[in-house]
């Protein structure tokens, strides 16, 4: 089993490979789905603001978070993934890891990783590959393997 793994993500995809080489084909281990990252921010909330009830200080106030839905999901997925590395990586599955994701989600799953997972990223790309073939994701890997 080779010990380096490529992560390629998105906000509501990702694809787990492993890497022999530059001129090895990648093999996937595992695919990711987090549909609700998907839904629009309508689908994921209620249709008005919550409220804290009022029983303080100048009475009732609207609940109003400062993330939005959207971008909550993209992190539920984000910790989700960097559970899934910080596993692997207690049980030695690999030895190097290169993450490659959209400039946004690679910033939100930086944040998410241990910092034993994140020494053993030895690659970071900030690019949308989740949808490419194996092969075409690779040659976007030659700086970095």
């Amino acid at each position: 089993m080779s010990r380096t793994w490529v992560l390629v993500a998105e906000s509501s995809r990702a694809k787990l490979y492993t890497a022999k080489g530059r001129k090895t084909p990648l093999s996937e281990v595992e695919a990711f789905v987090h549909p609700a990252a998907r839904l629009h921010e309508g689908d994921l909330v209620s249709d008005r603001a919550g409220s804290d009830g009022g029983t303080v200080g100048q009475g009732r106030h609207v609940v109003d978070n400062k993330m939005t839905a959207k971008s909550h999901e993209s992190l539920l997925f984000a910790r989700q993934l960097a559970k899934r590395l910080d596993s692997a990586r207690n049980k030695g599955e690999f030895k190097q890891l290169v993450l490659v994701a959209p400039p946004a989600f690679l910033g939100l799953l930086r944040e998410q990783l241990d910092k034993e997972v994140m020494q053993q990223v030895t690659g970071q790309i900030d690019k949308n590959l989740v949808q490419q073939s194996p092969a075409e994701v690779l040659k976007h890997l030659s700086d970095v393997l």
